[in-house]
């Protein structure tokens, strides 16, 4: 997401009878919030959380086993400086698995780089059978975390975002309970680790930071000869299904037993050695996609006794030429728009950490309720179960890889990273595709994002490609494209838009729209919330984004776009153009209207009129200054002789969507124009402005229109109903002052008049 300026606050007034209640937030459990601050904003099913069952549902579908053993729940906890042994003493509980940043923990403190997280708790040891192993299991842990049973250091692990596991067979004492302690620590945004959006000090599109424990911890007692990993791999033109069987502590000789089922019923089945690649022909395969997200089940079984289950979807992705050569994005041999949203997966109460089973699949029903196929995970990886969803849902998936290290803009080379850096990037890069590989949602791989971390793109790009080259790979979304991998993606807020085609990739809209609405009493923060362009009800929302919408559709036969991301699931912390509040208790538009539109069906377009022209249709003359003029220079008596006159628009060439005929290279910029009105042309009058960055309208001194950040085209705005009042036939005056901080730059500004829909 391209970093905004702030927006505008909201009125709310006729929301609740516009917007779709879904959740009404609750207060919680009693009791979980004892040890911190009273809770602020949360979810509804923070009132679901109970510490004895916390997140229950076995974590990894795609490998499961019917017995385990969670750790989830309350746990000691203490922060001490980083380089400190492990404290004698603890500061009180932590709920596990949320971050201890969140609500939901129970504690609710930074960590920071200077110190580390210490966790404590005992558990009971499970039977083990002759020779068998006990694995203890860390779903995710941020980001470096040693471990201890009994005393004895077990290893260290260093990545915030992968599974890891243990053997602490050797280290449990038989008859007694086991004593488990855990010390994590996060430099968050004072190292080059990924790390997502995550600082020290959140602002704008930046959150609070994550550390420690965030994802479930569990136990497994199994046979000394063990699944320890499984790479399924279907094949759609082969009508067949790989499957490689990975086996800790088997001898020479071992053999695995792979059945492939539909329900219950086998419908191919082999055995083979362990860690070699089993086919399995699938017979008349039924295909996985959006409409018919089917699975497949599979059982695996070791010749030692152990057994575990998991599953998968037969489908195939490329980029191919549909029937007029154009380049596009297939699905199983058909070309597929894929429109879906930016989804950040953050939660009020949570952070990182979705509250319950039924709040991580409320928000993926809610997407395909609305008519999405799509979601970007972005610079973040989601717990196993989450993609389970998307599996069984339908929801295709575009996985970006988490940034960290530094930034570029547009223009600037890749960066240089340390060779520290380097390894750990490539390290958790090979660990988040071969931990998530399995998932037939999943369809395309994002290493970068705006050029966050950039670095060595052609490379890393070709190295996605060895580590699977079944999927495809999206070498940069937005801005810092190199040519290489199998798509074009450009970012265009609010947009839509398209990149140019091209001879060998798809190209797509990898981020657009970003419209802002901020409803009291479900925001993170009460003032200074923002969207990338600030609307003040739900029923005018819902217009923008329809208009949106209806601009987006035709670009896939125009230009050949093949895939859409809208800005964004939900609102995140001071960010407000979500479909759904933070809170999840509200879809902040029309739902039925708006998966309406996202289904390409839309009400009678609106005749637009133009009333007051700009340099897109006539070149109208303003007059302007650059120096700061007197406090009421927007009035309609001001005397504005003395100031400079010459055509719009008023920028620096090469601005996204800039007619400039008249060169402004600083920063601030102050207009005035008269015009006149017909009779009757007063009404359903709107701004149709491109400003880069912020703006600020009058219409005979009276505010008309505030639009902070900046548009890469032209957008329509709603005039406030007090200026547009002041409107009469003739000798009217608008006045625009347009303040620019770095990048392009440009102001136009006309008046449109909109006829109600259908007429």
């Amino acid at each position: 997401m391209t970093m905004p300026a702030r927006g505008a606050r909201e009125s709310g007034r006729t929301l609740a009878a516009l917007c779709i209640c879904l959740a009404g937030a609750t207060a919680p459990a009693a009791g979980l919030f004892a040890q911190t601050a009273p809770p602020s904003l949360v979810t509804r099913w923070a009132h679901d959380v109970r510490p004895g069952r916390v997140l229950p549902e076995y974590p990894r579908p795609q490998m499961a086993r019917a017995s385990w053993q969670s750790l989830n729940g309350f746990w000691d906890y203490a922060l001490t400086a980083k380089d400190a042994s492990q404290p004698a003493a603890w500061d009180g509980r932590i709920l596990v698995p949320f971050p201890i940043e969140s609500q939901l923990s129970g504690v609710r403190r930074a960590a920071g780089d200077s110190a580390r997280l210490w966790y404590h708790r005992t558990f009971r040891a499970p039977r083990l059978q002759r020779g068998g192993r006990l694995l203890l299991h860390f779903g995710a842990v941020d980001w470096e975390a040693t471990v201890f049973v009994n005393g004895r250091q077990l290893g260290v692990h260093r990545g915030g975002y992968d599974p890891f596991t243990f053997d602490v067979t050797d280290a449990v004492r038989p008859g007694t309970t086991q004593d488990l302690v855990v010390g994590v620590w996060d430099p968050t945004d004072r190292g080059p680790q990924p790390r997502g959006k995550q600082v020290r000090k959140p602002e704008g599109i930046w959150y609070t930071a994550v550390t420690g424990i965030w994802q479930t911890v569990w136990l497994e007692a199994v046979p000394q000869e063990y699944v320890s990993g499984l790479v399924i791999t279907p094949d759609v033109d082969a009508g067949a299904v790989e499957v490689r069987v990975a086996v800790a502590g088997g001898r020479e000789g071992t053999r695995v037993h792979v059945t492939a089922l539909d329900g219950a019923m086998p419908v191919a089945a082999a055995d083979a050695p362990a860690e070699s690649v089993v086919t399995l022909a699938i017979p008349h395969p039924r295909l996985w996609s959006p409409r018919d997200p089917f699975l497949y089940g599979v059982r695996v079984r070791v010749a030692g006794g152990d057994a575990v289950r998991s599953y998968f979807g037969m489908r195939k992705i490329a980029v191919a030429r549909d029937s007029a050569g154009v380049n596009r994005l297939f699905l199983n041999d058909r070309p597929l728009f894929e429109f879906g949203t930016l989804d950040q997966g953050w939660w009020p109460d949570g952070l990182y950490t979705a509250p319950t089973e039924d709040a991580r699949r409320f928000d993926l029903l809610t997407l395909r309720r609305l008519g999405f196929n799509l979601i970007r995970k972005h610079v973040k990886v989601e717990p196993e179960r989450w993609y389970y969803w998307c599996d069984k849902l339908g929801l295709l998936v575009w996985q970006d890889m988490p940034s960290g290290d530094k930034y570029i803009h547009s223009s600037a080379p890749d960066i240089t990273r340390t060779p520290e850096s380097a390894a750990e990037f490539e390290t958790e890069l090979q660990a988040l595709i071969q931990g998530r590989g399995n998932h037939p949602c999943i369809v395309m791989w994002v290493p970068y994002n705006e050029g966050w971390g950039q670095w060595d793109t052609p490379r890393v790009a070709g190295l996605i490609k060895e580590l699977d080259p079944t999927r495809l790979v999206d070498n940069a979304s937005g801005w810092t494209d190199r040519g290489v991998g199998d798509v074009m993606d450009m970012h265009k807020y609010p947009g839509p838009g398209a990149p140019e085609p091209e001879a060998n990739r798809a190209i797509v809209l990898g981020e657009f729209g970003g419209l802002g609405l901020p409803v009291s009493g479900h925001t993170w923060q009460s003032q200074k919330n923002w969207g990338y362009r600030s609307f003040a009800n739900a029923e005018t929302l819902t217009s923008a984004y329809i208009d949106l919408v209806a601009r987006l559709f035709p670009l896939i036969d125009e230009k050949g776009l093949s895939a859409a991301v809208y800005t964004q699931t939900t609102d995140v912390e001071i960010e407000v153009n979500g479909l759904m509040t933070y809170d999840r208790a509200l879809v902040k538009m029309d739902l039925n209207k708006a998966a309406a539109a996202n289904r390409g069906h839309f009400p009678p377009r609106p005749r637009v009129t133009e009333v007051v022209p700009t340099a897109l249709t006539e070149r109208v003359t303003w007059r302007f200054t650059l120096d700061k003029p007197a406090a009421d220079w927007f009035q309609p008596g001001f005397d504005a002789r003395a100031w400079k006159e010459s055509q719009a628009g008023f920028g620096t060439r090469g601005t996204p969507g800039a007619v400039v005929r008249t060169e402004w290279k600083t920063d601030d910029i102050w207009l005035r124009r008269e015009f006149a009105i017909q009779a009757g042309q007063a009404d359903n009058l709107r701004l149709l402005m491109h400003h880069d960055e912020d703006a600020e309208v009058y219409l005979n001194g009276v505010l008309a229109a505030s639009a902070p950040g900046f548009t890469t085209d032209y957008e329509q705005f709603e005039i406030n109903p007090a200026a547009r009042a002041a409107l009469k036939p003739a000798g009217n005056v608008l006045a625009v002052h347009c303040h620019q901080t770095a990048g392009g730059q440009y102001i136009d500004v006309g008046i449109v008049k909109i006829e109600a829909l259908g007429k």
